[in-house]
């Protein structure tokens, strides 16, 4: 990661960036504490309780490593010279998880997850929530910085400063990883018990019918 040289002032975004890794690290520490606490057995999910809402999620979260690791790939590439036919494709593949499928995956916890974690009343909670949340605001605020540069390189053009890329692409997918890290470790395994067999069911109703609609626009504006 790029460093700031000592006695420099700092950018804006070189502000908010540190922030984003402190809080991050600050918060890890904390959660985790919070997962280490084992589910009394009224807490724990009833056997065969259906789960194929959250499985969407999981999968997401399966998809989204991988293409964090796929991006690495794409940056470790460029040594200033043409963008070869195998980055274009890699890069354009980024392109359409984190526009698509990531932006859609944070929806379905904003509307179904979070919410539900919130009303339980526990203050520890409520304040895991409001961190993912705030992750979500920097990590899509983080994709709109990198979104040019990777179209850039899907198209083959190396107008960029790879430098920059590296250096946003870097915090983007520490922050990235330590988020689905503690979702998975502390939030998602009591959203399993607290959301019912019905709650579930139109759960995934929900983010089937969102994804269709958002199939078909995006059909409709290919036209």
């Amino acid at each position: 990661m790029a460093r700031v040289a000592e006695g420099a002032p700092l950018t804006a975004t070189q502000a908010r960036r540190l922030l984003q890794i402190k809080a991050a690290a600050i918060d890890r520490s904390r959660l985790r504490l919070m997962s280490s606490t084992p589910l009394s057995d009224d807490r724990k999910p009833p056997s065969g309780a259906p789960t194929a809402a959250f499985s969407v999620l999981d999968e997401c979260h399966r998809q989204t490593l991988a293409a964090l690791d796929t991006l690495e790939a794409v940056v470790a590439s460029l040594d200033g010279g043409p963008v070869d036919g195998q980055t274009r494709a890699a890069a354009a593949a980024v392109m359409r998880h984190f526009s698509t499928i990531a932006h859609q995956h944070h929806e379905d916890e904003e509307r179904h997850v979070f919410p539900r974690l919130t009303a339980t009343g526990d203050g520890a909670m409520q304040q895991a929530v409001l961190r993912l949340l705030q992750d979500h605001l920097w990590l899509e605020e983080d994709w709109r910085e990198l979104q040019p540069a990777l179209d850039a390189i899907a198209c083959g053009q190396s107008w960029f400063d790879v430098a920059v890329l590296r250096e946003g692409s870097e915090i983007f997918t520490a922050l990235s990883r330590d988020h689905i890290a503690l979702e998975e470790s502390c939030l998602y395994p009591v959203a399993r018990t607290l959301l019912g067999v019905d709650e579930q069911h139109e759960m995934g109703r929900e983010m089937t019918a969102r994804r269709r609609a958002a199939r078909k626009s995006r059909a409709a504006g290919a036209r």
